[in-house]
């Protein structure tokens, strides 16, 4: 049996996650009260989608970081760049924080080692949507 990696042990601390549905509301909820600047991006926003769209993005950037290829990550920076939605690259440090502390809520097994493993997991596939920008 192989070592677990960064990788798999952030793969199952999602789906502990994803157990709870609250956790796609609470992640939104605290990362628009994060800025006035967050807040207003989802003025209008159908957040029943977003949060759909959310749990998705959540396993692009996974699944990148286990070797998929980047073309839906690449796809979402175009659509975040400074022509499509116009997500400032300094968002992102704040969408991860906010997510952080969503996961922090709802996985039991948070520790600040976990929270190393998520930004480590996370950091090349946000690097290639905010390289978009």
């Amino acid at each position: 049996m192989r070592p677990m990696t960064d990788v798999d042990t952030v793969f199952q601390s999602y789906g502990r996650c994803c157990n709870h549905e609250s956790f796609f509301e609470d992640f939104y909820r605290i990362f628009i009260n994060r800025s006035d600047a967050v807040r207003a991006m989802f003025v209008n926003t159908d957040m029943a989608e977003q949060r759909r769209l959310l749990r998705a993005g959540i396993s692009w950037l996974v699944m990148h970081a286990r070797g998929a290829p980047g073309g839906k990550l690449r796809d979402l920076g175009k659509t975040h760049n400074r022509d499509g939605y116009n997500v400032p690259p300094a968002l992102y440090e704040v969408w991860v924080d906010a997510l952080m502390d969503t996961v922090k809520l709802h996985d039991p097994q948070y520790s600040t080692e976990l929270d190393r493993q998520w930004r480590a997991v996370l950091k090349p596939g946000i690097d290639l949507i905010r390289d978009a920008y």
